[in-house]
């Protein structure tokens, strides 16, 4: 650990200067900071900061996980309000001790639920259609119940159509291993397995809980299906004998509407295609990329008959899939349908979630790349060599993953996210999630992934080299600037210390615009997925806007939007009173949150919350309600929560926690320019060196006062929260003072 430089001691909420302070960065150099460690055995029970007493003593102990009485939130059996503080895992597949310890662990970071991203139909070649992955089965239900024990409720996603061995399976046209996209939608064949699958899974008793999940209010939410649509790109990738299939169902829906079988519809006038076979009953389908926009003349309506046959297609499967889990298989959970996008986010992603409003939830995948990550593998893992740019998103600030159009009457959940790596900026993660989620009414955000039991010593593939190095892996939370930050904003969110604001944006959209694809009043600005975009979008400026609504309108409160609904009923608050964009600030309706996106700089002043993240050492002082902040950290992440429920003014006990930069040992990067977002010409970096464990983290070197008069000891803590050092602190009239210690990570006052 190098020599910690000594930072003056901050007046009093006064915003007396320091002397100036030295350059630092965002990312510790090589060989400074210092090295984090989860010690071996902790016991999170014996933790200062255990937040398990936050949990049931048993999840579902009052019953099934329901909808509030207006449908836009959680409540618990007893119909008390629910919020879900989330993370997905891994560990469901690992070892018996592995995943009791995993879960208490979670429990005590302030985790009340967990999704399990699963597979359970057959692996292999030599697998029958109704046969099932017993083995994944098994861990499903090995872990539901060590979650339950800690009072953590889960969500299961049973099924992903990205890859399978169908070999066996008798699908018309598909023999073989590989991607099985949009089948699900429409395929009897692979209904049929599907559903043979879900009973194995719900309907048979658990034997480490004797009870069928079905039955077990312990489990939430059921996911019918991971990331597929027949709204996306994927469906350039049917079999013709797929194409043909849904091509025979497509000329059905046809003559429902127009009332002639077998003829192309005269609206169409004379619009064609290839494929068209009336003879044979079937019609051809456009390209997804021919239904993106409103076109003129027949093909026009041709494009829109096809769009709206394949969003009621996949409403009405979605429909079934819910009846089949409630009537069939006797399931008390709530169902949610899917969580993926359309082809076109502006245009068409609210028909994609009117398909979901048949079920209960309404969900989404959509992770904060912060930049273009450029390498032959940058879907999965961080090579020598690799470039990529990054952005904190506390200066992209819309492309913040909470920024959602919820739809009314139905609770909006984030089913998968992280802040991806090569990022630093990653502290900034939870604490920006907590503070909007909590503003906005968003119901659960889920980190993607847990993959180990406690904290992930290194991201590194062991058994693989590139250019002598090993390459790190992209897709872990099990990280210290991840889970580090999850105590005081797991509080945070789940005690309600930051408000709920007044609705921004009500929007109601009638079903025909929808399926015309016309334009919105405030859309999301595209998400990016590196396995299936081409290259990010190129990153959209504060005050462009391809809506009426500027979507800076997300940070300032709740947007909603009801479908089949009267457009004269929309409303917008004066957004001009929130956002400044010379200033280049947004504020919360409830003035609780700030965000200065010029500075890189938000902030949460909340009698039981404050705090603020990004760029603190440009920003000076930050002066809060009871806080004051002065970093010489050129980026960091701090927040002070109670630990007794009380402002902190009152509060007899504080928990201090920041974040800083991590990076493994050796770490080390060069100024790079390459294509990015768009092709175009970026200023980035390269990867020299992937360094090794463990991790190294940024020194804090942070001032804090808290006008507190009642604040009389400080202890730092270690990772697990048990007492490292006493802190020195200055009392004054009006409160505290002190320098936190260079390996601050929680202290508590």
């Amino acid at each position: 650990m190098r020599p910690a430089r000594v930072l003056p001691v901050l007046a009093m909420l006064l915003g007396a200067c320091a002397a100036p302070f030295e350059e630092s960065r965002a990312e510790p150099p090589a060989g400074e900071g210092w090295a984090f460690s989860y010690p071996a055995g902790a016991d999170p029970a014996k933790s200062l900061i255990d937040l398990r007493s936050l949990n049931e003593p048993v999840a579902g102990q009052s019953g099934f996980v329901r909808l509030s009485a207006n449908g836009d939130d959680f409540v618990l059996g007893d119909g008390s309000p629910a919020r879900f503080w989330a993370i997905g895992s891994e560990v469901f597949r690992g070892n018996p001790a592995d995943m009791k310890k995993h879960a208490r662990f979670l429990a005590g970071l302030g985790v009340n639920m967990v999704r399990l991203h699963a597979q359970i139909c057959p692996p292999g070649p030599n697998s029958n259609l109704t046969d099932v992955n017993e083995k994944e089965i098994d861990g499903i239900w090995r872990f539901v119940a060590e979650l339950k024990a800690q009072g953590i409720y889960a969500t299961i996603s049973p099924y992903w159509a990205h890859s399978a061995d169908a070999t066996r399976w008798g699908i018309e046209g598909h023999n073989a291993p590989g991607a099985l996209w949009g089948l699900l939608f429409f395929d009897e064949t692979l209904q049929k397995g599907y559903k043979a699958w879900a009973a194995a899974l719900y309907s048979r008793p658990n034997p480490y809980t004797g009870v069928p999940l079905a039955k077990d209010p312990a489990v939430a939410i059921i996911q019918v299906q991971n990331e597929d649509s027949l709204l996306f790109y994927t469906m350039m990738g049917l079999q013709p004998a797929q194409k043909a299939r849904l091509g025979r169902k497509f000329a059905a829906w046809l003559a429902a509407k127009y009332g002639k079988a077998g003829q192309i519809p005269k609206a169409w006038a004379g619009a064609r295609h290839a494929d068209d076979d009336l003879g044979a009953g079937r019609v051809g389908l456009l390209q997804p990329w021919e239904t993106l926009k409103p076109i003129a003349g027949g093909m026009g309506v041709r494009a829109s008959d096809q769009f709206r046959f394949l969003v009621e297609t996949q409403r009405d499967f979605y429909a079934d899939m819910k009846k089949f889990y409630k009537d069939d298989l006797g399931c008390g959970q709530l169902i949610n349908a899917s969580n993926w996008r359309s082809a076109n986010q502006a245009l068409q992603d609210d028909s994609e979630r009117w398909s979901y409003s048949s079920t209960d939830v309404i969900a989404v995948n959509r992770y904060y790349n912060g930049g273009a990550h450029v390498g032959p593998n940058n879907g999965w893992r961080i090579d020598p060599g690799a470039r990529f740019a990054q952005r904190s998103a506390t200066m992209s600030p819309r492309e913040l993953p909470v920024n959602l159009k919820q739809v009314v009457g139905h609770p909006t959940i984030v089913t998968e996210s992280t802040w991806v790596a090569p990022l630093a900026f990653q502290s900034e993660g939870p604490f920006l999630v907590a503070a909007y989620e909590s503003l906005t009414g968003v119901d659960a955000f889920f980190w993607f992934s847990a993959d180990v039991p406690d904290y992930k010593s290194t991201m590194h593939f062991p058994f693989q080299q590139v250019q002598g190095q090993q390459p790190l892996l992209k897709w872990s939370a099990s990280i210290p600037p991840i889970l580090g930050e999850f105590p005081a904003t797991a509080l945070l969110f789940r005690k309600g210390y930051v408000m709920r604001g007044e609705t921004a944006v009500h929007e109601e959209r009638t079903l025909a615009s929808m399926f015309e694809r016309q334009t919105p009043i405030i859309a999301e600005d595209p998400a990016f997925d590196p396995n299936r975009d081409k290259a990010p979008p190129v990153a959209p400026r504060p005050g462009e806007k391809a809506t009426l609504v500027d979507p800076l309108a997300f940070l300032v409160g709740p947007v909603e939007v009801k479908y089949d609904g009267d457009p004269s009923k929309n409303k917008v608050v004066d957004l001009a009173r929130f956002i400044d964009l010379k200033k280049q600030t947004v504020r919360s309706v409830t003035g609780e949150i700030t965000l200065d996106y010029g500075r890189g700089l938000c902030t949460v002043d909340a009698p039981k919350a404050q705090g603020a993240t990004g760029f603190l050492e440009k920003a000076g002082l930050i002066q809060l309600r009871d806080v004051g902040i002065r970093s010489k950290n050129a980026y960091a992440t701090i927040l002070a929560v109670p630990l007794d429920d009380q402002p902190l003014a009152t509060s007899k006990k504080i928990l201090v926690q920041v974040g800083t930069a991590a990076r493994p040992t050796g770490w080390s990067t060069r100024d790079a320019e390459f294509k990015g977002e768009g092709d175009k010409m970026t200023r980035g970096y390269e990867v020299v060196n992937t360094g090794k464990p463990p991790w190294m983290v940024a020194d804090t070197d942070i001032g804090l006062a808290i006008k507190n008069p009642g604040l009389s000891k400080a202890t730092r803590l270690d990772a697990a929260g048990m007492p490292a050092e006493d802190v020195p602190l200055t009392k004054a009239k009006t409160g505290v003072t002190l320098t936190l210690p260079p390996e601050t990570m929680y202290l508590i006052l």
